[in-house]
């Protein structure tokens, strides 16, 4: 784990690892403060990532803050809210008029939303390595924190013309999904006590394309072989604007067969019980359907050390609540720049370890109720009792639909507010930030 590459190709106040939006953002606001930082992404732009492509106020937030034209004319569909169908009911609630959100949401695909932040962080100054696949950290064998990382360079399809080599830096951020091998690395393990989720999409081509609402089908049910089982998790089906939807599911680990479930075959037959004319049949489908896992609720811990930081899927940074994964990378990224900048400003190796050590509290200041929250959700919806209840009778109320899409969505102002802002906050104070 010590050994280095034979070349040193570059040296930085910071590596991030993994160009995804948690890393690209990290990158963007560290390059913006005039650090010098290295993105290192091991795949070539652009590239395909699983993901339902929908974003919420929070997300669209953090793009609006790192200066991207999210503009219809740029790419964007904009979107007013979620539409929820449950229960016999189908009711569309708007995205709730906050001063600290935007009350819209936006709908890109990830085959080039991810080359749009990295392109971002590049003109903000970070020097992006794409096909660099980062192999392991470099640890200073004195003090055993991280000063770097060993890389291959080049196409994995030509390994003989690939080379070793390695970049340094006094702090590394750990920006690479849900594997995240850099972390196993660093001695940095799952929890299994924290909520893990799978997400399943593909897309079609549909006339419901252009759609002023994402839709979420609370019921998620498993009619194969004859059975009817109700699933903890919900599909989606959100319009693309280019003739396009993104068809997908997502679950949650609370069911015992959840390692035993066919994603594919589950996606496949849940399609097919859709209106004809919506199109989602196999030959209108334009890619394979394809899945990921959704790591929740600070599902790896510590989120530093050793000079190693952790954001976005790496550490565990999904909403537990409705499996939005994108804002919190943007959000965790845009505070581990904020703490390293802070940081590095310190005049003593003392005073930087101190700003750095306050990254993990500060996560759990600004998510850890919230989350705790999430989890005591993951473990009711589990029941399907419990969600047959909620999709029957929740549904009717619209008052309350309006307070649970603030609560699912983590969408309320910390300060001042309407009452069910304060109600949601008040209890994401008094819940545990572990």
């Amino acid at each position: 784990m010590t050994q280095q590459a034979a070349a040193v190709e570059a040296e930085a106040d910071v590596i991030v690892v993994g160009a995804g939006p948690a890393g690209a953002t990290t990158a963007y606001h560290l390059a913006r403060a005039g650090l010098e930082v290295l993105l290192l992404e091991k795949a070539q732009f652009p590239r395909e990532k699983v993901c339902g492509d929908g974003l919420t106020p929070r997300a669209t937030k953090q793009l609006v803050d790192m200066g991207i034209d999210i503009s219809e004319e740029a790419g964007w569909l904009r979107n007013k809210g979620l539409r929820i169908i449950g229960g016999g009911v189908r009711l569309e609630l708007d995205w709730p008029e906050l001063a600290s959100f935007p009350d819209y949401g936006l709908v890109r695909k990830r085959a080039d939303f991810d080359e749009l932040l990295a392109s971002q962080a590049e003109k903000a100054g970070a020097k992006l390595h794409q096909l660099c696949n980062v192999t392991g950290p470099v640890l200073d064998e004195r003090t055993g924190r991280i000063v770097g990382v060993t890389a291959r360079l080049g196409e994995a399809a030509t390994s003989k013309d690939r080379r070793e080599v390695t970049f340094r830096a006094p702090l590394v951020v750990a920006a690479d999904g849900n594997s995240t091998r850099l972390s196993l690395a660093m001695g940095l393990h799952r929890r299994e006590d924290r909520p893990m989720g799978v997400a399943y999409r593909t897309y079609f081509n549909s006339p419901r394309s252009d759609d002023d609402y994402l839709e979420s089908w609370l019921e998620l049910w498993d009619r194969r072989g004859g059975q009817e089982k109700l699933l903890p998790g919900y599909g989606w089906i959100f319009g693309m604007g280019d003739g396009t939807s993104n068809v997908g599911l997502g679950l949650l680990n609370t069911t015992k067969s959840f390692k035993d479930i066919d994603y594919r075959d589950l996606l496949r037959v849940w399609c097919a019980g859709m209106p004809e004319e919506w199109g989602y049949t196999p030959e209108n489908m334009t890619e394979p359907i394809r899945g990921a896992a959704l790591p929740m609720a600070f599902n790896r811990q510590p989120h530093y050390t050793r000079g190693f930081l952790l954001v976005g899927d790496a550490g565990g940074m999904v909403n537990p609540f409705n499996g939005e994964g994108i804002a919190y990378a943007m959000e965790s990224g845009q505070i581990a720049a904020g703490v390293i900048v802070q940081a590095l400003a310190r005049q003593t190796d003392l005073g930087r370890e101190r700003a750095l050590e306050a990254y993990p509290k500060i996560l759990k200041e600004v998510y850890g109720g919230y989350y705790s929250l999430g989890r005591g959700f993951v473990k009711a919806i589990g029941n399907p009792l419990v969600m047959r209840m909620a999709a029957q009778h929740g549904l009717t109320h619209p008052v309350l639909m309006k307070f649970v899409l603030k609560l699912l969505a983590n969408l309320t102002d910390p300060q001042g507010g309407d009452a069910m802002d304060r109600i949601i906050n008040g209890l994401a104070k008094v819940a545990p930030r572990a």
